[in-house]
This record gives C-alpha cells, sequence and structure tokens, in this order.
C-alpha cells in the first residue's frame, strides 16, 4: 500500500508555472539572436553558431518541462529552481546584445559568446591536457591538506599541551596567503610539482585545522561524563564522541578549503609547470585572448561547483543520521 501510494505521488500528473520559465527566456534569447542583426564591426567566427546553441538548449528545456509534468518530485525541485535559470538566461541575452550586437564594450575585453564557445573547438585537446594537469595537482594538494589538517586539528582541539604549543604557530601562519611561500617552497622542494602541492596543501591545512579544532573544543561536556562514568577510555572518548560530533564542522572547513584551493591553484600553476587551467589563464592573459581567458574561467567555475556538489552529497551520506538536528 505503501509503495503504491509512493508510485502515484512520482507519477501524478501536474503543472507549475515556473516550470516554464527557462523555456520562454530561451525563446526570448533565441528572438533577440535571430531579429536583431550582428555589428558589422564585431569579430564574428561561425565555428561555433550560438543560434544553435540556444536551440539545442531550448530542445533540452522542453524535454524537462514535459518530464516535470508527469513526476512531482522531479518538477518540485525544477521549478524551484526555474526563476533562477531564466535569469541566468536572460543574462547572456544581454550580455550577447551588449557585445555582438550593439558593441556596447570593447572586443579585446568583452568577447562575444561566440567566440568563447569557439575556443572550446579550437583548443580542446589541450584545455583537456591542461584539466587533467590541474585535477591531479588539486586532488594532491587536498589529500595532503586534509590528512594533515584533521590530525593538527584533533590535536589543537583535544589536548591542552598540544594546544599551548601549536595553536600559537597556527594563528600566526594561517592568515598567511599561499603565494608568499613561493620562494621558500621553490627551495624546500626537489620539484616545482612538489613546490605547487605543497602551496595547495598549505591553504587547505589552516582552513581544516582551525574548524576541526573548534568542533571538537565544542562537543558538549557532559557526553564525556557520561561516557566515562560508563567506563569509556580517553581515545574512546575521542573516537566515538569528539570526532563524530565535529564531523559537521569538519566538512565545513573542507568545503572553504576546497575554494580556497583553488584560489592557490592559480598561483601553484606559475611556478614551472607546463599546463593547467590556471597556467592556461595566465598565459592567454599574457597574450590579450581573452576569449580564452573567459574560457578558461567558466572550466575552473564549472569543476569547483561539480567539486562541492559532489562534497555535499558525500556529507550527506555520512551525515544522515544529524539530518534534523543539525542545519546546514
Amino acid at each position: 500500500m505503501a509503495e503504491k501510494i509512493k508510485n502515484e505521488q512520482k507519477l501524478s500528473f501536474g503543472f507549475n508555472f515556473r516550470s516554464a520559465i527557462p523555456i520562454g527566456a530561451l525563446i526570448i534569447t533565441l528572438l533577440t539572436e535571430i531579429l536583431i542583426p550582428n555589428n558589422q564591426e564585431a569579430k564574428y567566427r561561425e565555428l561555433t553558431n550560438f543560434r544553435s546553441v540556444l536551440f539545442f538548449a531550448l530542445i533540452i528545456s522542453v524535454i524537462l518541462f514535459t518530464i516535470t509534468l508527469f513526476y512531482k518530485n522531479f518538477r518540485s525541485k525544477y521549478s524551484h529552481k526555474g526563476w533562477f535559470i531564466g535569469g541566468f538566461i536572460l543574462f547572456f541575452n544581454i550580455l550577447n546584445v551588449v557585445t555582438v550586437k550593439f558593441l556596447l564594450l570593447p572586443q579585446i575585453y568583452f568577447p562575444s559568446l561566440n567566440r568563447v564557445l569557439n575556443v572550446y573547438i579550437e583548443d580542446r585537446q589541450f584545455l583537456l591536457k591542461c584539466m587533467g594537469s590541474s585535477f591531479s595537482l588539486l586532488i594532491e594538494g587536498l589529500i595532503f591538506g586534509t590528512v594533515v589538517g584533521v590530525f593538527t586539528g584533533i590535536l589543537v582541539g583535544w589536548s591542552l599541551n598540544w594546544n599551548y604549543w601549536l595553536y600559537p604557530i597556527i594563528r600566526i601562519l594561517g592568515p598567511i596567503p599561499s603565494s608568499t611561500w613561493i620562494p621558500l617552497a621553490l627551495v624546500l622542494f626537489p620539484t616545482p610539482r612538489w613546490a605547487a602541492v605543497f602551496l595547495i596543501a598549505f591553504g587547505v591545512w589552516f582552513q581544516i585545522t582551525i574548524l576541526t579544532s573548534s568542533g571538537i573544543q565544542s562537543v558538549k561536556k557532559s557526553y564525556f561524563e557520561v561516557s566515562s562514568t560508563m567506563g569509556a577510555t580517553n581515545l574512546q572518548n575521542l573516537f566515538h564522541i569528539a570526532i563524530p560530533d565535529a564531523l559537521p564542522s569538519i566538512f565545513l572547513g573542507f568545503f572553504n578549503a576546497t575554494c580556497s584551493s583553488f584560489v592557490a591553484l592559480m598561483a601553484a600553476e606559475m611556478l614551472g609547470v607546463k599546463a593547467g587551467i590556471g597556467w592556461y589563464i595566465n598565459w592567454q592573459k599574457e597574450m590579450i585572448s581573452y576569449p580564452n581567458v573567459y574560457a578558461g574561467l567558466v572550466i575552473i567555475a564549472v569543476f569547483c561547483y561539480l567539486f562541492i556538489t559532489l562534497q555535499f552529497k558525500v556529507r550527506d551520506k555520512l551525515l544522515g543520521w544529524q539530518k534534523g538536528v543539525i542545519k546546514w
């Protein structure tokens, strides 16, 4: 009976106006692209046709809208984002108008969307190589920084002796930007790659150390009193009470560290690394090739969004027992 009700909720037919907003925004953008001619002086290459991209996006939106008519859960999630998706599409429409249609902005710094899309076709192989290099560098830095950060945070948050010696050092070294350690990193490490990993790991280490220690220190003392009364040892209190209770703070530190690691990545890829998205952006900026710069920035933004989304999924899976107790 419960399974039948669940299936009926999933397949219930319904319409939500917000689910159709992306379709309306795409139609407006497509009509603008068709009816308003491009400025004759605009640099516009036909390698990628912005109009074709809009047609493809419109087909996808119609398919998604059709799905919302029959699936209640998907309709609820998709309609909630309807205004945002529609506004995002209209933003690109305005950007297309002020660049390639009327040339209200200088082309050298504000290229048309068409020129940015062309980069993904012309430089696709090299961009894939740069993405692979940046991904491996970022993962290595995150792993080293996370392991050391969690370990240091546990020491500082759990032990008064370690807190006495380590916390002042963390407060002094932590706020220093990773880029200022470039000369020392090049001297200490045998290769530029290991120096780049250190710069990323350093920024990650500080964020995770601070939030891990604060999470452990904020655990209610009554939990330890009860467990100690029941015969728990000091290590059992640490691993079965302190660390599990501090996991939300540890994950928050990991989220913050991930964002800062992308900033450190830009500086890290200047240390003799010959590939990577950060290196690619700096190289294209020196060549005054701003379509390539924006294409690289879009890749970093999408990569960061997907990485953060994956972390949220992992957190929700591991900390599902805390839903309703802790508000994310």
